[in-house]
């Protein structure tokens, strides 16, 4: 790689790439963009609803992500990159405050925000990288993100179903481009051993969107119980178990397997290929089981004995079935297997489904979060397990 040409725009990798202050910085816009998406469910829980939170929820996940690679690659404490950064922020903040109303009237400011995000951000970086041997991927992206960026602003023009339908269709492209390694009339294609990353600060970059969407879950959680006019103890048994849920995500993400998941993708040979499927692309289930949880939340805590709707079964229920789906996954791209506890967990999460009428909505959610926690516990007995057999054969 011809770091001279960059005049010190790409990161070294010489001591390791370090999560920065500006790239956290950076992250606070995505805050409000989570929190925008799951009140956006929570006022329309119908299947509609969910197709369009869904939809606005991929266009978030890769604005974020392609800046994630970005920064992965270039030095987020170099002046211009930093001001790069900056105006794409700007336009994260804006596509977060035009969620609400992006089927409606703010679609264009949704569209225009985004592509300026992504087609900005690229065309600087396809620039600096001209003399670099990643110039000619990321020229292959820019062509991508232009073409695509046509299908967002006529989105952005168009009325509604046209708009939803111009919208899934330039996220199909986009997301399909990394699978065919961006390929392009006239500009060839990439192979993912081009994309030479740093595994671990991939890694980290993602555990800390999972650590943002669990932190929204919080507030949602906290801000619902505190709007209660008078606390019963059937909203606080609910409190308790929302707050006991997201526990039980991050006790089955982070206790072990995030980290030892980011030493295998930073010794991989192939560390792009694991960056593409792990992070990039099975992030996104854990980070939707998350938001969808916190609707869940908010709708438990607000009626602990309400009555158990479709709409509401599917939140309790498939937010944690979402994230276990994608951590099943995330293993699998990982270390090549499913496990077992997974499996059932997923379901036990099933079967309930047609059984949910018979419940509450706090007692629905309490055995959910006991399916978590079991699943939990499976990992914190597997681990000694493990340490133990380690020991004695070391002995």
């Amino acid at each position: 790689m011809n770091h001279g040409t960059s005049m010190g725009l790409l990161r070294s990798r010489r001591d390791g790439t370090r999560v920065t202050f500006f790239e956290l910085f950076f992250d606070l816009v995505f805050v409000f963009a989570v929190t925008q998406l799951s009140h956006r469910l929570l006022k329309d829980l119908t299947v509609s609803g969910a197709g369009e939170t869904l939809v606005l929820l991929l266009a978030v996940w890769w604005a974020w992500m392609y800046t994630c690679w970005t920064t992965n690659w270039l030095n987020p404490d170099h002046p211009a990159v930093r001001m790069v950064l900056t105006g794409t922020m700007l336009a994260g903040l804006l596509m977060a405050a035009a969620i609400p109303r992006a089927f409606e009237g703010r679609g264009l400011w949704f569209a225009v925000a985004y592509v300026a995000a992504q087609a900005g951000r690229t065309a600087f970086v396809t620039i600096m990288t001209r003399h670099d041997e990643l110039g000619p991927n990321f020229l292959r992206i820019l062509a991508w993100k232009m073409t695509t960026g046509v299908l967002w602003i006529a989105g952005g023009f168009a009325d509604h179903p046209a708009r939803l339908l111009l919208w899934l269709l330039a996220l199909a492209l986009e997301y399909a481009a990394p699978w065919h390694g961006y390929t392009y009339p006239g500009l060839g294609r990439s192979r993912t051993t081009d994309w030479v990353i740093d595994g671990a600060h991939m890694a980290e970059r993602c555990q800390l969107f999972l650590i943002i969407a669990l932190g929204e879950s919080l507030l949602v959680t906290g801000a619902t119980f505190s709007d209660l006019s008078g606390v019963e103890a059937a909203a606080g048994a609910a409190f308790a178990v929302a707050f006991l849920g997201a526990v039980a995500m991050w006790w089955i993400y982070f206790d072990r397997s995030a980290e030892a998941a980011a030493a295998q993708v930073a010794a991989s040979p192939d560390p792009g290929r694991l960056g593409r499927s792990a992070y990039t692309f099975i992030h996104l289930p854990m980070v939707a089981g998350i938001i969808v949880s916190a609707v869940a939340d908010e709708l438990v805590v607000a009626h602990p004995h309400g009555h158990v709707t479709g709409g509401t079964a599917a939140v309790v229920l498939g937010g944690p079935a979402l994230f276990v789906a994608g951590h099943a996954l995330f293993k699998r791209a990982v270390w090549g297997r499913f496990t077992t506890a997974r499996l059932l967990a997923l379901a036990a999460l099933a079967l309930l489904a047609p059984v949910s009428p018979l419940f509450d909505p706090l007692m629905l959610a309490f055995v959910a979060l006991l399916v978590m926690a079991a699943l939990a516990g499976w990992d914190v007995r597997a681990t000694r397990a493990s340490t133990v057999a380690v020991e004695d054969t070391i002995a």
